[in-house]
């Protein structure tokens, strides 16, 4: 319990709180752009917009509070070494390519939402990757597990494990199951990302992941008529 208070405390400091704000807002901001293509959004996008900002300060709040004190690692390193850009780098680009050459031609007709129609939608999803998908999936599960577990590898692991479990979801609710071998690529395949993505991430902090995730988006350029 007292841990527990401790960790509270951490969480609702000012400085994590005003942090945690300019964070989600930032994201909010970031996400409009897909918001506004959403073609059968029912509810307002300002509606869509405060939720979004609402979870996001939670989400970032998680980060700012227990993701230095756990694993002394910068949120934002601004500096990046060498070395690991240059490893993420040709990482990314390798995997990209295979990505388009292995799985996106099975996949386009499948999961259309997932593949921009032009440069247009392209940005915004991009953008929204950036800006939700990353604090969703990585940022703020291992800062979480991290606080809870205070094992690294545990925290990876259970973090790769989670954005497996959230494209399982996603895929239940494709109109046609995917063939078993092209699921299992694909569930492997998001364990293995997301395990690098953590790993860049607890090395070079939300730039280098964001690079990396930059990288294997600009694989859809290659497929865009170059229309806006």
């Amino acid at each position: 319990m007292p841990a527990d208070r401790q960790n509270m405390r951490y969480f609702l400091q000012p400085r994590v709180l005003n942090f945690a704000g300019i964070a989600a807002l930032v994201s909010a901001l970031a996400c409009y752009p897909r918001l506004s293509l959403w073609p059968n959004r029912t509810v307002p996008i300002w509606y869509l917009e405060a939720t979004i900002f609402l979870c996001s300060m939670v989400l970032w709040g998680f980060v700012f509070a227990w993701h230095t004190r756990y694993t002394n690692r910068p949120v934002f390193v601004l500096k990046l070494e060498p070395r690991p850009f240059i490893a993420v780098t040709l990482m990314g680009i390798t995997a990209a390519v295979a990505c388009h050459l292995c799985l996106d031609p099975s996949l386009r007709a499948k999961m259309p939402g997932d593949y921009p129609a032009d440069l247009k939608h392209w940005i915004a999803f991009v953008l929204f990757s950036l800006a939700l998908n990353q604090l969703f999936l990585i940022f703020a599960p291992i800062a979480w597990l991290m606080r809870l577990l205070q094992n690294r590898w545990l925290a990876i692991g259970l973090t790769a494990l989670f954005g497996a479990c959230v494209l399982a979801l996603k895929i239940q609710q494709l109109p046609a199951p995917l063939p078993p071998l092209l699921l299992a690529t694909l569930l492997a395949g998001r364990i293995g990302m997301v395990f690098l993505a953590v790993s860049f991430y607890l090395r070079g902090g939300v730039i280098l992941t964001s690079w990396w995730t930059l990288l294997l988006a600009c694989r859809h350029l290659l497929d865009l008529t170059g229309t806006h």
